[in-house]
């Protein structure tokens, strides 16, 4: 049976470390024993000089999350354990880069189900028409000045934040009074 576990590795170095595994899985003809191996990424919109970017970034940075044949170890008086097979552990355990599985010393815990359908969301592409996550830099009480629009050059505290959005509510003060203005992340920066 094919289970997932969460494999430590270093950081900015997944893509090639997950390379690695999988040329070290065929030259030992191994592979059979192993799954998919994810580093879930998500596309965030960024607002950079004035222009609006995608790119993707890995929402869990220094993490590799495999699917690995394991095998039912019971030892009398003891509770089920899942034993992934010893030579694909060392062979994993061996790779340049690879710390080591997310559990009990020397013996790996495999991922709930509820946490593997949430590792497999994240990885997959966007569904058609679905947008990207916006990523809002900001928070409430956060003192910002207004770059954009009518109110360019007005300084005010933001009092809300809607990262679905990519909307934030900044307060500003017109004519000595204190006045709420919604605008888009990116027409606001941190004072």
């Amino acid at each position: 049976m094919k289970m997932w576990y969460v494999l430590r590795v270093q950081s900015s170095r997944e893509e090639k470390i997950r390379e690695n595994l999988e040329k070290r899985f065929k030259a030992r003809g191994l592979d059979a024993l192993f799954g998919r191996l994810v580093i879930p990424t998500e596309t965030v919109q960024e607002i950079k000089g004035g222009k609006k970017r995608e790119r993707k970034r890995k929402s869990h940075p220094g993490y590799l999350y495999l699917e690995i044949e394991t095998d039912e170890n019971r030892a009398e008086g003891a509770d089920q354990r899942w034993v992934i097979n010893g030579e694909a552990y060392h062979l994993i355990r061996e790779t340049p880069g690879v710390g080591d599985f997310v559990g009990d010393r020397d013996k790996p815990v495999p991922m709930s189900e509820e946490d593997v359908r949430k590792i497999l969301r994240l990885s997959e592409p966007a569904e058609a028409g679905e947008e990207p996550v916006v990523k809002v830099e900001f928070a409430k009480g956060d003192a910002v000045k207004i770059k954009d629009g009518p109110f360019d050059g007005f300084e005010g505290l933001i009092e809300e934040v809607d990262p679905e959005k990519g909307m934030v509510q900044v307060t500003v003060t017109i004519f000595g009074r204190p006045t709420p203005v919604e605008l888009e992340h990116w027409q606001v920066e941190k004072v």
